[in-house]
């Protein structure tokens, strides 16, 4: 049975049509309700009062959750189960962090083991011990991947700067854009950096290319071959072509099929966060989410935070017509959160076929987009208050501070409890509509009690099993991504004809419509004028 069959969805439907005009304001005078609706795990506070949903609402919810058997399928996730059949693979991110649910002792051996060589690579590293090839020490670390292999470790890298215990500089590099690279590597010395090349079958086009140019850069500057072992290690399955490009076997961390690439911060992905805050900051980062992990197999429906997040966005994209998530954090730390899950959410769930291969019968994930607080208030809040598309939001606040900063801390909690307030209760002003905010918007606001390891572990734990709740509402697979892959086919031809490389060109004009060969011809003779070729 679909999931608009069922009876639960059908009863959803109906109190949608009934709710979907009520007063949000009104709902959140019922402080009982409020307290319902607010649940904390491991630091984190989730708030969902100022979400539009009645006790009828969250039964049906419930109801909807019992019927599709998420928490059910769920621990089959946590123990081992095939979640992913079109690839046929378990989905044991889980697994990773220390103290989580695992499947079996041979995972278990398999990732100590990396987390052993990981830990005293980094400790090598941050001590000095592992120097370059001319005995010095590393001062700056260049990471070189893309999507999965790049915006998580950037990400807690960056939200942990303050945690930071090492004068080692990191350095993020995904885009094939050589300006990326170029800045990456500007006012580097090559005896004192060490590139970590993060690609699980070593072939991802843009990390093979940047890394490739990485190289020649370091080889161009050391004339060393033999140096290279030394300064490039990498993240992969394929030990072959790694070391082919000239790595050390033994400076090789394996990643498994098992695990997904925008699952993988946890595993030897996550190298550059144990580089830059240390032993003991990364083993809370890991048990933060941990304990959302041990909450999320054990906590009762109505008290578990990721399945009431992924019930509560059902609710506002499929009943209530909200066409997009804003992910709003008011902490500059937290500024590339909303890339994060861009990936996260809409390559996990943005799909329109079931798990029967059959075409899905409602909407699945909108566009998450987002920004930090107070910027976005002076750009894209306009469109949130008085514009005509619906929404829901996230709000993501850190109610301490530590930068001995107080008034702005103050100011910057108050405008994002004040933008939440104005989006739920709204303005009314009759005789000047052009300041009308019409309101009853649904948002949720997550409180850290503070950005340490322990809550962000955890924050992104429950993004990460919000999207599994969500695939087994819908019926969907949340773990491929076959949808990226047609337009990596087609660049091949392309690039072919854009480089007039003959052993790439088939000569097929056939490859690309009319539209693409004029843009194509279009660029190299523009490239031809400039040239004079």
């Amino acid at each position: 049975m679909t999931p608009t069959e069922l009876p639960a969805w059908q009863q959803l439907a109906s109190l949608a049509t009934k709710l979907r005009d009520a007063s949000l304001p009104d709902l959140i005078a019922n402080d009982a309700r409020n307290q319902r609706l607010r649940l904390e795990v491991a630091g984190c506070t989730f708030d969902y009062s100022k979400q539009r949903v009645d006790g009828a609402v969250l039964d049906g919810l419930l109801a909807l959750a019992s019927a599709r058997r998420v928490l059910e399928r769920a621990g089959g996730m946590l123990r081992g189960d095939i979640v992913n059949p079109t690839e046929n693979r378990p989905a044991l991110h889980s697994a990773l962090r220390h103290g989580a649910p695992e499947a079996g002792d041979d995972i278990k051996r398999d990732v100590a083991d990396v987390q052993r060589r990981m830990h005293q690579f980094a400790q090598a590293t941050r001590s000095g011990e592992w120097r370059g090839y001319t005995n010095k020490s590393i001062t700056d670390v260049v990471h070189i991947g893309i999507g999965g292999s790049h915006l998580g470790p950037q990400l807690v890298v960056k939200a942990l700067a303050g945690y930071k215990t090492t004068g080692l500089n990191v350095h993020f590099v995904a885009n094939i854009d050589a300006a990326d690279l170029q800045a990456a590597l500007r006012g580097l010395n090559p005896e004192t950096t060490l590139f970590i090349v993060v690609s699980k079958s070593f072939a991802t086009l843009e990390t093979q290319v940047n890394a490739a140019t990485a190289r020649s850069w370091f080889l161009e500057r050391t004339t060393s071959p033999e140096a290279i072992a030394q300064h490039f290690i990498g993240v992969t399955t394929n030990l072959t072509a790694a070391v082919e490009f000239g790595m050390s076997e033994s400076n090789l961390f394996p990643l498994w099929d098992w695990v997904g690439g925008r699952f993988s911060l946890w595993s030897a992905v996550g190298l550059p966060i144990l580089l830059s805050i240390g032993t003991d900051n990364f083993n809370a980062l890991m048990a933060g989410a941990a304990e959302v992990d041990h909450h999320f197999a054990s906590a009762p429906a109505q008290e578990n935070v990721p399945l009431l997040s992924a019930l509560l966005a059902t609710w506002n994209y499929n009943f209530l017509g909200a066409a997009s998530l804003a992910v709003l954090p008011y902490d500059e730390r937290l500024a590339l959160l909303p890339d994060y899950l861009q990936q996260l959410e809409m390559e996990s769930n943005g799909k329109s076929v079931n798990l029967a291969g059959e075409p899905v019968e409602t909407h699945t994930m909108p566009i998450l987009w987002g920004g930090t607080g107070t910027r976005g208030q002076h750009a894209y809040h306009q469109l949130l208050h008085q514009g005509t598309r619906a929404f829901t939001a996230d709000f993501i606040v850190v109610a301490t501070d530590s930068r001995d900063a107080l008034e702005h801390h103050n100011w910057l909690l108050a405008n994002a409890l004040a933008q939440s307030q104005a989006m739920a209760q709204g303005h009314s002003t009759p005789d000047a509509p052009h300041k009308a905010v019409a309101g009853n918007h649904a948002t949720t606001t997550i409180v850290l009690n503070e950005l340490g390891p322990r809550q962000l572990g955890a924050l992104l734990a429950v993004y990460e099993h919000k999207v599994f709740c969500q695939g087994a509402i819908w019926d969907i697979n949340s773990f491929d991504q076959w949808g990226v892959e047609l337009g990596k086919q087609l660049a091949v031809p392309i690039y072919a004809k854009l480089a007039q490389d003959d052993a790439l060109d088939t000569g097929s004009q056939e490859q690309q419509d009319a539209a693409t060969q004029n843009l194509i011809s279009h660029i190299r003779m523009t490239r031809a004028k400039k040239t004079g070729a």
